[in-house]
């Protein structure tokens, strides 16, 4: 066992506050990684507040970790020590199922291991990257490529794979249009890799005072929601919406601007229960949808995929100290475009 410092919640809306927990000893398959970055994800923020259900305290959250390897276990044959790393939004599944097998652990059937607020196949609790060290196996870390700076790296862990993932499976690339609803941590991801891909882009958006932003990261068009020519002028349009909101909306009316067979895909979780009239989807054959991070195998092309086209997120580099009040600024959408812990500030 290794005593670390860390940053974490006491108890439900509790804010953070630096503590030390223990990691365990390296095992036969183990990955022990100095964590160098911690990405800020509004997914960290639900959990604290115990907006998706009940929680386990004290919690370190944190699953956007970039670092270096620093021991490896006697079977480790992925990694040594000095290697880049990376670890997303599980550390272990079953690795049995078919889902497992089929590379989409985060579907495992038995459930896969979140990297925090989860219980570990060894009964104990797991926490997060808002600390300098976690053991990990093997088999669920990923290679963080050379030309990727580790800190804007570290919330490709999370927004990037949650991002890469649907625009993969909805063949986002030339010839289709492609829409990213909201303008964050996720979506400002969501424009870059459509852009990579080749998909003509565009933002939908609360305003347009992200639109400069929306346009240089990639984005073809920009459009505020807010306005209701919007939706008169955008129907019928999309190919693909990818929902990056967390917050309840009229889903009937994002359907109306799809296209004939298209699909609008959530990767934005609310916290309550949407309305929808199915005669939305019906009319026009469409399609709606959810996507869940991606395996350990999508998640390292995704990260040799941004390595080759130079996409990073956009970050705001911060101290420990200062986690609370990013969590305040995440809820007030005032970020550009995703913070990120210097873990050497614990």
């Amino acid at each position: 066992m290794t005593t670390v410092a860390a940053y974490a919640a006491p108890a439900a809306k509790a804010p953070l506050e630096r503590t030390t927990i223990e990691r365990r000893a390296v095992r036969e398959f183990d990955v022990l990684i100095d964590i160098k970055f911690a990405g800020i994800c509004h997914s960290d923020i639900h959990q604290v507040q115990e907006g998706w259900g009940e929680a386990i305290f004290p919690m370190v959250p944190g699953h956007e970790i970039a670092g270096i390897v620093s021991e490896v276990g006697p079977g480790v044959t992925r990694y040594k020590v000095g290697d880049r790393v990376g670890v997303g939004c599980m550390v272990d599944s079953c690795r049995e199922c078919d889902n497992c097998k089929a590379g989409q652990e985060q579907y495992c059937v038995k459930g896969n291991v979140p990297t925090y607020n989860g219980i570990g196949k060894d009964g104990e609790p797991t926490y997060g990257g808002y600390s300098q060290k976690i053991v990990v196996d093997e088999n669920f870390v990923v290679r963080i490529p050379d030309g990727l700076s580790l800190d804007v790296a570290a919330p490709l862990l999370c927004a990037g794979i949650t991002l890469y993932s649907p625009l993969k499976r909805w063949n986002a690339g030339p010839g289709k249009k492609v829409a990213i609803l909201g303008m964050g941590g996720l979506g400002h991801m969501g424009v870059k890799i459509a852009h990579a891909l080749g998909a003509e882009v565009t933002v939908l958006s609360q305003s347009l005072r992200k639109k400069d932003d929306g346009l240089r990261l990639g984005a073809d068009h920009y459009y505020a929601t807010s306005d209701p020519k919007t939706f008169q002028e955008l129907q019928g349009t999309f190919d693909l919406i990818v929902s990056t909101v967390s917050a309840p909306l009229d889903f009937n009316a994002y359907l109306t601007l799809l296209k004939t067979q298209g699909a609008l895909v959530n990767v934005g979780a609310p916290e309550e229960p949407i309305s929808l009239n199915l005669f939305s989807v019906i009319g026009g054959g469409k399609t709606l949808a959810g996507s869940m991070i991606g395996g350990i195998a999508e998640t390292q092309e995704m990260l040799d995929f941004c390595a080759a086209h130079g996409i990073g997120s956009e970050i705001e580099l911060i101290e420990a100290s200062e986690v609370n009040t990013a969590y305040e600024r995440v809820q007030g959408s005032d970020v550009r475009y995703r913070f990120v812990i210097d873990t050497a500030t614990i």
